[in-house]
């Protein structure tokens, strides 16, 4: 009676409200009477989930196949929905499925949609390519529109308008307090890729915010192994309109890649914290740096909308932009050869240390700051858990590689 009491005891700690999100993804979705014992969740790769009758094969409401979800999507539902706020979770088998997902369950043929110039390249490309060909009429937005201007371009058909925050490579961030009541005036869908802040250190959906999306891949999962996305949302008419796209479309996500992303939510503040206080150190010294043109991270002074960063963010996480004064292929080629500990690979959020340079797959038709090459050459860093200061010494040497001047 006393062991089963602490079991109780132990679920029903997950479900206060007023504890820390840490603690609260702890123990969000664990069970020991489920799991009979076992800290984490059972991993079932099934596709056929037997029932105990014939009876129950039609019209039950649990999941009767292995495409619907098993006890560890459950449960990493659970930890999602304590992360982000939210009521609904649907899971998907990467970031971008998930963005379009999003999308596509909000919009039909003849529907319009509002995409920021700053959203993630494949985002981009879903919306320009597949969308408009199923008919759904885009266009793009400066990152930094106010919210007259967005007025502007909403239409009757608006149906949708999909922001990130910050925006990718670049690192803008929208004015959102003032662009949300514009569209929830005219009944306009609002979607948001909160990837960057892993829904740690901002929460779109309290803020008013429709949709918020995920990369799981990323910071959730955190060791750069694994696949996966998260649609989630409060409202339940949505979640629907989510759940019944991303059947017909027969998303689903891995048990083990679910497995990998609930056990990576339980250390995801610790390691977002220790990344971001790196990361800002890292951005502060590269602004000091003679070769360094510019620095692109919202939590530093300089950066244009750092005001918006303080008012809606409780911190950062590790991923910022700095371009250097050189465009020169030869310096360039020997900047990034001299490294020893950033890694050079797309993905990001994961333990080590990662570079690329962005101008390659930067794409901007409405941000005036980035229509020209005046900054010089855009490099994209991945900050991980090496320490801070032997990031800072492997940078260092790599940069008088380069010019200090265009």
């Amino acid at each position: 009676m006393g062991k089963q009491r602490q079991l109780d005891d132990r679920k029903s700690m997950s479900e206060e409200k007023d504890q820390t999100l840490s603690t609260r993804l702890i123990h969000a979705g664990r069970s020991a009477t489920r799991f009979k014992g076992a800290v984490n969740p059972p991993i079932q790769r099934a596709s056929t989930i037997l029932t105990e009758t014939v009876n129950d094969l039609y019209g039950s409401d649990k999941s009767l196949y292995g495409r619907m979800g098993t006890e560890v999507h459950a449960v990493l539902c659970d930890g999602l929905k304590a992360l982000e706020s939210a009521s609904h979770v649907q899971l998907t088998p990467n970031g971008l499925s998930a963005c379009s997902l999003a999308l596509a369950a909000c919009v039909s043929a003849g529907d319009h949609v509002l995409l920021t110039d700053s959203a993630y390249g494949p985002t981009r490309r879903f919306v320009e390519r597949y969308l408009r060909k199923m008919g759904v009429e885009t266009d793009l937005f400066d990152p930094r529109i106010s919210a007259s201007e967005l007025a502007n371009l909403l239409r009757d058909n608006t149906k949708a308008v999909f922001f990130e925050a910050p925006g990718s490579l670049t690192f803008e961030l929208h004015d959102l307090k003032a662009l949300i009541p514009i569209c929830r005036s005219k009944g306009i869908t609002t979607l948001i890729d909160n990837t960057w802040s892993a829904g740690v250190c901002f929460k779109p959906l309290t803020l008013g915010i429709d949709i918020s999306v995920q990369a799981l891949t990323k910071y959730v999962i955190g060791h750069s192994d694994g696949f996966g996305g998260a649609v989630m949302t409060q409202k339940s008419d949505l979640a629907k309109q989510v759940e019944d796209t991303a059947q017909d479309w027969g998303l689903s996500m891995s048990p083990d890649d679910a497995y990998l992303a609930q056990r990576g939510l339980r250390t995801l503040t610790t390691r977002l914290r220790a990344q971001g206080e790196s990361a800002l150190g890292l951005a502060h010294w590269l602004t000091e740096q003679p070769q360094v043109s510019g620095v692109y991270h919202p939590a530093l002074d300089s950066h244009p909308d750092h005001d918006i960063w303080k008012d809606l963010f409780t911190g950062s996480s590790g991923l910022f932009a700095f371009s250097v004064h050189d465009t020169q292929s030869d310096r360039l080629n020997a900047f990034f050869a001299s490294l020893r500990l950033f890694g050079f690979g797309f993905s990001w959020g994961g333990f080590e240390s990662l570079m690329i340079p962005c101008d390659p797959q930067l794409k901007r038709t409405k941000s005036p700051a980035w229509k020209g090459r005046d900054y010089g050459t855009l490099i994209r860093v991945s900050v991980g858990l090496e320490n801070q200061e032997d990031l800072k010494q492997d940078l260092e040497k790599a940069l008088q590689s380069l010019s200090t001047h265009l």
